[in-house]
């Protein structure tokens, strides 16, 4: 017997070639029926999906836009003050302390004209000087017909410490509780040093005879303005 291996023959060759072809198929005809049966379990859940959330299953997830909106969006105007005093409005109702233990209001001036100058912190140096200077004018605001009030958020105590101290003879009342302040819009943010805080707001009003508000002077500077403040209590 030959020692070297046979060749196969090309009818050999063939039908090896076929038998495991037909075992291919035969194991890919096996396998149809568990991925059709796949494929439909796969369809009834998105089906579901799709019911549950009303979008198709196959949309593309959404995406976030980083771009520029195309026109620029507005922003909401700042909130105004509560209570702005304008000329011309009817000067808001008051009854507070004042220094010798009384009270004032504003209907005990009816039928006058009232000077009303709001001031930060009595006996300090520019609350000083104010109060001074309108007490300087006193006689000068009586002639035009003008009574003078000094308004701030110390105590009557103190109050009247301040009056004594520099001899004050204009009215001093004593508003803690801000109701007045706020109500004149002489109370409001305020800042010092880089803080800001909430405060007195330096401010002079002038009411009418008829009760409503002539002039208002906000922000206030000291020099010269009770002088400026009598003017337009004459000319009113």
């Amino acid at each position: 017997m030959s020692t070297k291996k046979r060749k196969k023959s090309p009818k050999t060759a063939t039908r090896t070639t076929a038998a495991k072809a037909a075992r291919g198929g035969a194991k890919a005809a096996a396998n149809k029926p568990a991925a059709k049966a796949g494929k439909a379990v796969a369809r009834k859940t998105a089906n579901k999906a799709v019911k549950k959330s009303g979008k198709p299953a196959n949309s593309a997830p959404a995406t976030t836009s980083h771009k520029a909106p195309s026109k620029p969006l507005k922003s909401a105007p700042a909130a105004g003050p509560k209570s702005a005093l304008v000329e011309g409005a009817k000067a808001p109702a008051f009854r507070l302390p004042r220094d010798g233990g009384d009270s004032v209001s504003l209907a005990d001036f009816a039928g006058s004209k009232l000077v009303l100058f709001f001031y930060p912190r009595a006996d300090t140096p520019g609350c000083t000087k104010e109060a001074i200077d309108f007490t300087r004018l006193k006689g000068a605001f009586e002639q035009s017909g003008a009574a003078v009030l000094g308004v701030s958020a110390d105590s009557v105590k103190a109050q009247e410490s301040f009056r004594n101290k520099h001899r004050l003879s204009v009215p001093l009342i004593s508003d803690e509780k801000h109701e007045m302040l706020q109500a004149y819009g002489a109370w409001g943010e305020k800042s010092m040093y880089g803080r800001t805080f909430q405060g007195i707001l330096r401010t002079t009003v002038l009411i009418g005879a008829d009760g409503r508000i002539a002039r208002v002077w906000r922000n206030v500077r000291v020099d010269g303005h009770a002088d400026e403040v009598l003017a337009a209590a004459r000319g009113l």
